[in-house]
């Protein structure tokens, strides 16, 4: 039975209250409205094929075409949407989905279901066999999987880049970007209500966050093809994705994150 209420943020969603999700998936959402009713589409054929429960939420983040009606309208059993009047970035939508979750586990995939959905089988099992408490889909573990490539510059920027959060953050991790994650929700909450940065550089403050925590954190290879409309834009978000590096750096020397 689908209801609604006010979310901790002080949006109001539609809630499917008819039992409670082994999987929550999140999907961050700003300019989609091209193709986020086939995605939708992608992922309740997927999920309809699962012998557990899940439920999707959307989060529009203050997106200024019809991102919301056309999520809304492709309504079904477990389809939650969330609607932010004002674009924050994707971090805060990632962050506001897994607040709002009730799955035990927690995926966040990218509108553009670069990774397939059903990569989630694949996380999950990784996640329960080894009793990891975050895992992290990765293109660079075996790039022979990844399908369609992005631009060789935007390859090496990536490559650069993660090379940057292992020197800044010590984290020891190959592709901290890919936009498929798997978490197991009552470990990686209080990670996530510590969260500071809302733009795309908000992954490498997770992961750090979630490794200073103790959690267990897995790479996982998966399937992954670029999708043009990307939202990032090399020069501009690279350069700031590199300075909320440093961001995450400070913040912890000045203890905010204790």
């Amino acid at each position: 039975m689908a209801t609604s209420e006010t979310s901790a943020e002080g949006h109001r969603v539609a809630i499917d209250s008819s039992g409670s999700p082994k999987v929550s998936i999140v999907v961050p959402a700003f300019n989609e409205a091209a193709r986020i009713g086939d995605s939708i589409r992608k992922i309740e054929e997927f999920v309809g094929r699962l012998p557990f429960k899940t439920e999707v939420l959307v989060v529009d983040d203050g997106s200024r075409d019809d991102t919301a009606s056309v999520a809304s309208r492709m309504a079904f059993a477990g389809l939650r949407v969330i609607r932010n009047e004002k674009n924050h970035g994707k971090g805060f939508a990632v962050r506001l989905g897994t607040l709002e979750a009730k799955g035990d586990y927690v995926l966040f995939t990218d509108a553009d279901l670069s990774a397939p959905i059903d990569e989630l089988e694949k996380l999950l099992l990784t996640a329960e066999m080894q009793r990891a408490d975050v895992v992290i889909g990765s293109r660079a573990v075996d790039r022979s999987l990844i399908k369609i490539h992005q631009s060789r510059v935007r390859e090496v920027g990536g490559i650069l880049f993660n090379r940057m959060v292992r020197l800044f953050l010590g984290l020891n991790l190959h592709d901290t970007q890919c936009g498929f994650k798997l978490f197991r929700r009552e470990k990686i909450r209080p990670v996530i209500e510590k969260l500071t940065i809302w733009g795309f550089g908000f992954d490498p403050e997770l992961l750090f966050l979630a490794s200073r925590a103790g959690l267990k954190i897995l790479e996982v290879p998966v399937r992954w093809s670029h999708a043009d409309g990307s939202k990032i834009r090399f020069l501009r978000d690279g350069t700031r994705m590199f300075t909320d590096l440093a961001h995450i750096r400070w913040n912890s020397i000045r203890g905010k994150y204790s």
